[in-house]
């Protein structure tokens, strides 16, 4: 099956962590760095994005997060298709701000 916009799917992982005391703050930190080493990238603060080429691929890192919430807190994790990605409107500032570049996709044949 060849990759179309359909197919290729955004993943967002959204959450509200307590950071009250040290040890909160510790796994909260923590868990920002799993989502960054696994390829997320931070669109706001509590809110990061990972592409990823095709269902599955998606579905394979979000059960790795799932695996790695903390106790405590609030995660939602959800899913767009590269369409409708390319559909929001960023604003910066009050200004429309430019549209992230997909990142490159090696595809043979």
């Amino acid at each position: 099956m060849r990759l179309n916009h359909y197919r290729i799917m955004w993943l967002f992982v959204i959450f509200d962590l307590p950071v009250l005391t040290k040890p909160e703050r510790r796994r909260a930190a923590r868990f920002r760095k799993y989502l960054i080493e696994d390829g997320f990238i931070m669109k706001q603060f509590s809110v990061y994005t990972r592409h990823c080429p095709s269902a599955e691929a998606a579905n394979k890192h979000e059960n790795w997060v799932k695996r790695l919430i903390p106790p405590e807190g609030h995660v939602s994790i959800f899913r767009i298709t590269d369409k409708q990605f390319g559909e929001m409107v960023n604003f910066s500032a009050g200004s429309t701000a430019p549209q992230w570049d997909q990142p490159k996709q090696l595809e043979l044949f």
